[in-house]
């Protein structure tokens, strides 16, 4: 039986419902959601706040979580697993938030190490699969269908 890595990410739509996508500092058009993994023992709600700080410098009163849902899994691929050796893959559960018109501007750099390069806006519908690692494909299919009702 497989073992999942807790794992939280957020779905930032702006105002004009617009949503946060973020490209990797380590692969150049790779653009994701911020997410991260719960640490042991965590709440996942407590893990989300930590890693949108962490990642977009967004601190929790920027923004208002509107609806969450888990049990999106997947397996990592043979050579990810070999470098994560205590789980098989991720379990997500993907909070969707809406940013407070208070909210500071996305800050990449407010981390040691930053994840993130760059950041913009999108409609949901313009998110591309071509975007993500064939492995994780799956999961953003289903969370755009059940967040956004768009099919990828």
């Amino acid at each position: 039986m497989a073992s999942y890595r807790p794992n939280v990410a957020a779905l930032v739509i702006n105002r004009e419902g617009k949503l946060l996508v973020c490209e990797r500092v380590k692969s150049k058009g790779a653009w994701q959601f911020p997410q991260g993994g719960a640490d042991s023992g965590e709440k996942l709600t407590k893990a989300l706040i930590r890693e949108v700080e962490e990642e977009i410098g967004l601190p929790a009163d920027s923004y208002k979580i509107l609806e969450k849902r888990g049990g999106y899994t997947y397996l990592y691929p043979d050579q990810v697993r070999k470098q994560k050796c205590y789980f098989d893959g991720q379990e997500q559960t993907y909070y969707l938030c809406r940013l407070k018109k208070s909210a500071p501007e996305i800050n990449l750099n407010g981390h040691k190490n930053p994840e993130f390069g760059r950041y913009k806006w999108i409609k949901p519908e313009h998110f591309k699969l071509k975007w993500l690692p064939e492995f994780k494909r799956q999961v953003y299919r289903a969370v755009m269908l059940d967040f956004f009702d768009v099919r990828l």
